[in-house]
């Protein structure tokens, strides 16, 4: 992410005044959404046209095996999801008015795991997980629908898991960018100990803020939970790029005010400057 810092001269009168102009980049900050097993990008659009007020470039995508393609729920796997997902992050980073070192990923159960491996493959600066699911590591090709029989699966998501026990979280371990995870009060799905498990596999993130939305279950089927689900999410996607965005300005400000004559420098205070 950048910020446009230019001297600048206004014509006035005879004079010519000095002046600066700081103004975001031409490159924006890209969103990518990616849906639940069992959903599609309807899901992801009333939260993406709320990301895109904020300036941001947003992707909607129907996994194979979804949507249109539901004939292929049965026969799709992890790994050809998981291709859907990369193909989708660089279409999106590949758009000249995106900046690819401010690309956000916003995953919803199944979608929440993909985007944790995503992080293992792709550059991603903000990383936001609803519910996010689990799975075993074996098995990587077979259909994702045959996973749900294994009688083991809802055992495994009540484990207390570290980084190396799953390859999901080991990618959560190695992420460096920042992180939300948000979860459901009452998920008979995903569990409480699943939600533990990210958490604490996020090890090495500039930060992470989790929220608990009362009430809710695994689908947030309930429109006051959807309602709070998307505050809570364009509110930290807010916080997040205008953070960046003030961040980069403030040091490009402090540099330039160091490169300015002294006699300007001076006119440049206000009484609250240091």
């Amino acid at each position: 992410m950048d910020i446009r810092l230019e001297t600048i001269g206004i014509d006035v009168d005879d004079t010519r005044l000095g002046g600066t102009l700081l103004a975001p980049a031409h490159e924006l900050p890209g969103v990518l959404f990616v849906h639940g097993w069992g959903g599609s990008q309807v899901h992801d659009l009333a939260r993406a046209k709320e990301a895109a007020g904020l300036g941001c470039i947003c992707v909607t995508l129907d996994l194979r095996g979804h949507a249109g393609d539901v004939a292929e729920a049965a026969r799709v796997s992890r790994a050809q999801n998981l291709a859907d997902v990369l193909a989708a992050y660089d279409w999106l980073a590949s758009r000249t008015n995106v900046d690819q070192e401010a690309i956000a990923v916003v995953g919803v159960s199944y979608g929440g795991y993909l985007a944790a491996l995503l992080t293992s493959l792709r550059r991603v600066r903000w990383l936001a997980l609803r519910s996010p699911a689990i799975y075993k590591d074996q098995d990587w090709e077979r259909p994702k629908l045959e996973l749900h029989n294994d009688p083991e699966l809802p055992a495994y998501r009540r484990r207390r898991l570290s980084a190396g026990d799953n390859r999901a979280l080991q990618a959560c371990a190695s992420y460096t960018g920042d992180v939300l995870l948000v979860e459901a009060e009452h998920d008979d799905v995903v569990p409480h100990p699943v939600a533990e498990n990210y958490q604490a596999a996020f090890a090495k993130v500039r930060s992470i803020t989790a929220r608990i939305v009362a009430d809710a279950d695994h689908g947030f089927t309930g429109k006051a939970a959807q309602r709070e689900y998307t505050t809570v999410l364009i509110k930290w996607l807010t916080e997040m790029i205008t953070g960046a965005r003030s961040s980069v300005a403030a040091k490009k400000v402090q540099n330039h005010k160091r490169n300015l004559p002294q006699d300007k420098q001076a006119a440049a205070r206000t009484p609250g400057d240091a």
